[in-house]
């Protein structure tokens, strides 16, 4: 049956190359092979995006797409920046825009333009020609479609996580961002807590020495919201709804998105191959059962999202990275989080620790890890960290990701995240499921920057001042 997979890959597109192989003699032939995926040609008369930096901004001016779970919230943050103007709301269901805008108006400011009513009604906010940046927070599947038009209409973009889960979307999005010059940002909320931003700085000025090898993760007990048909949850079941049909690993992004930017993917590295595994399903169907009752449709249901995916990530310059998924068992939550050097580790969960040479054998006492961390905050929380507290968002992440998006627009900066990193990181999804269904084979992740991150001069660290 795999040889059929394998086949059925290649009408896809996709071929098998033999590129790794072991130490057995002739008569014992080890090769793994390695599924490559196609990396398309450059659009004639494109350039690739990387540093760009458009005109400051003294107003930025924005408009929000999908305000279920998580674009109320976003609103809200917005009414606590300088320098934002929101201009518009749009929601398919009127009652979440007039909720959205009651936040708007509590704050003291201006009513927004509110859209809904009808599934393309975004558009008529993507074209407006008082916008500059829309920020997409619907389900994954509406991600790249909004955010291609959006572009296309002259917006930058920011997106919820994951940018998709297609590597066909990956590449619209890439292609799209190039030939408009726009911004087109992944809101990964993780890359700003307060924790891993310390930590990236620790890498950037060299305190862990070289980073060999990293490990991120979500794991997140989230059967209780996979069932919510409350206002609230995932509106139309979509998330639930994807746990049937796919595998691997679909959110990948929490997890990688730190520790990416700690190995300065992108920016002088780039992922190489990944190999995945995951464990059946057993979980959602318990829940199911508990919950709903044995008989039900939804204890009935072949959900194919393994409870625990295991994905492993090499990159071009030899480093390694772990990544896992769990939504469906009943445990601690845990990002992981890890960063192994040769000179130190640091790691988040389940507890927090610093381990730093001659003495890298146990973690450093308190008042030792306190001096580190904060000599080692990143000037970004140092600027912004105790507004971030109190107005919310995971701790403050969302403001800080937020407040840096903004900052970077009124300035004239190049983005934190940019399109080849959107695609990128939310590449492992799609790749991760290819290598699970032909039995955790070796998948080449594409260069979505096409070479351009070999670039000396073309990216600084992320979030550089």
């Amino acid at each position: 049956m795999k040889n059929v997979k394998f086949i059925a890959l290649a009408a896809l597109g996709i071929f098998v190359a033999a590129t790794f192989t072991g130490c057995g003699s002739s008569s014992n032939d080890k090769s793994v092979k390695v599924i490559e995926l196609p990396v398309p040609e450059r659009p004639a008369g494109q350039t690739d995006v990387v540093g760009l930096a458009l005109p400051p901004m003294d107003t930025v001016r924005v408009g929000f797409i999908g305000l279920g779970m998580r674009g109320p919230g976003a609103v809200e943050r917005f009414t606590h920046l300088d320098g934002v103007k929101i201009v518009a709301l749009c929601d398919i269901r009127p009652d979440r825009v007039e909720y959205s805008t009651k936040i708007v108006t509590d704050a003291g400011l201006p009513a927004p333009v509110g859209y809904s009513g009808d599934s393309t009604v975004w558009k008529q906010l993507c074209e407006r020609d008082d916008i500059d940046l829309v920020y997409v927070c619907t389900d994954w599947k509406n991600h790249v479609p909004m955010a291609v038009y959006a572009m296309e209409h002259g917006k930058n973009v920011a997106i919820e996580v994951p940018a998709t889960t297609s590597l066909d979307e990956c590449w619209q999005m890439v292609n799209t961002a190039e030939k408009t010059r726009k911004h087109c940002m992944m809101l990964e909320n993780c890359c700003y807590d307060f924790f891993e931003m310390a930590t990236l700085n620790m890498a950037q000025h060299g305190l862990l020495g070289e980073i060999v090898h990293a490990e991120g993760a979500y794991i997140h007990d989230l059967r209780f919201l996979n069932f919510d048909e409350t206002p609230g949850g995932y509106y139309d079941m979509w998330r639930l709804k994807h746990n049937t049909v796919h595998n691997g690993n679909p959110y990948p992004t929490h997890g990688l998105g730190p520790v990416a930017q700690a190995l300065n993917i992108n920016r002088g590295d780039k992922f190489d191959y990944i190999v995945s595994m995951s464990s059946d399903q057993y979980g959602m169907t318990e829940y199911a059962k508990n919950k709903k009752g044995a008989d039900s449709p939804e204890a009935k249901t072949d959900y194919a999202l393994g409870d625990m995916n295991v994905t492993m990530i090499r990159t071009d310059n030899g480093k390694t990275i772990m990544i896992q998924h769990d939504v469906t068992s009943p445990r601690p939550y845990d990002r992981k989080h890890a960063l192994s050097g040769t000179k130190g580790f640091v790691q988040k969960y389940p507890v927090e620790g610093i381990a730093l040479e001659p003495n890298a054998h146990s973690f450093l006492k308190k008042e030792q890890h306190d001096s580190i961390m904060a000599l080692y905050a990143h000037p970004i929380v140092k600027e912004v960290g105790e507004k971030a507290k109190q107005v919310g968002g995971h701790g403050g992440m969302d403001f800080i990701m937020d407040y840096r998006l903004i900052y970077c627009l009124r300035n004239g900066l190049p983005l934190d995240m940019n399109v080849y990193d959107a695609a990128a990181w939310s590449a492992i999804a799609p790749l991760s499921e290819i290598s699970v269904e032909n039995n955790s084979a070796p998948v080449k992740v594409p260069d979505f920057t096409r070479g351009a991150w070999k670039k000396e001069n073309g990216f600084k660290h992320a979030m550089a001042k």
